[in-house]
């Protein structure tokens, strides 16, 4: 499903990744961990067009879409979540994730503004689409609601309806349980499996260890920029390094 292939990222003389090189299968969720400063973000940002990588490649389905910006990576059905949430605050919670449906828009400024019979239906499917993700996610009660108001935790789960409404193959998540109490933890860790269930390949950035080792079939561990390990859960567990890289070695 995506594959990166010799990630190199250098920032002046700094190099936050040194070949970095893993591939996802369609339908896992995997966890990309790590101590703080590993270049997991960094990786994040490079896969989704937000960086332009010094070297290597990124392929998703088979096809190199190193460079590709964050908009044609969703047309592409694509898309992340932020470790810090980035909503429209003075939008509503249901405007918010039918901004997430532009990619199935076709109606111009100019059928919008005139009110044209097709923009008008496209509106009132694009509305329903929204709701419908609004539902998935326990938030659509919350619809008329100001996203500028909501708790944090509602706020996350805003944040993934409407990535969810792009109707990606694979969605990159940035720390999403940062922030959250245990009760909600529990919570995002049944709607991962969900999504999953959907059909979405799911790759997570996250610290809470508990919840990777719970959800995610596979798991790349990164060190200070260069890839550690890869392997299941209970191999990461079972890994020296791994555990060096985390505690520190008493050799």
């Amino acid at each position: 499903m995506l594959e990166v292939s010799g990630i190199t990222q250098i920032f002046g003389g700094v190099t936050a990744l040194e070949q970095v090189s893993f591939s996802i299968t369609k339908g896992d969720i995997t966890g990309v961990i790590g101590p703080n400063g590993a270049g997991k973000t960094t990786l994040f940002n490079i896969i989704t067009g937000i960086y332009r990588q010094t070297a290597g490649t990124v392929f998703l389905e088979g096809r190199d879409v190193s460079g590709f910006p964050p908009e044609k990576l969703a047309r592409l059905a694509m898309v992340r979540t932020f470790q810090n949430i980035e909503l429209f605050s003075g939008m509503t919670v249901l405007e918010n994730v039918m901004v997430g449906m532009h990619t199935k828009s076709s109606s111009g400024l100019l059928a919008c503004a005139l009110k044209m019979p097709w923009s008008i239906s496209e509106e009132r499917r694009i509305r329903a689409g929204a709701m419908k993700w609004l539902e998935f996610t326990g938030m659509a009660e919350l619809a008329d609601t100001t996203a500028g108001n909501l708790p944090f935790g509602k706020g996350r789960l805003l944040e993934i309806a409407r990535a969810l409404a792009v109707e990606p193959r694979i969605m990159l998540m940035d720390e999403p349980a940062a922030g959250l109490n245990s009760q909600e933890t529990l919570g995002l860790a049944v709607l991962i499996k969900q999504i999953r269930d959907l059909g979405v390949t799911v790759v997570l950035v996250e610290h809470d260890m508990e919840l990777v080792m719970d959800i995610c079939d596979r798991i790349v561990v990164l060190n200070l920029g260069r890839k550690l390990a890869e392997g299941t859960p209970r191999e990461i567990q079972e890994s020296h390094e791994v555990i060096a890289a985390y505690l520190g070695d008493d050799d």
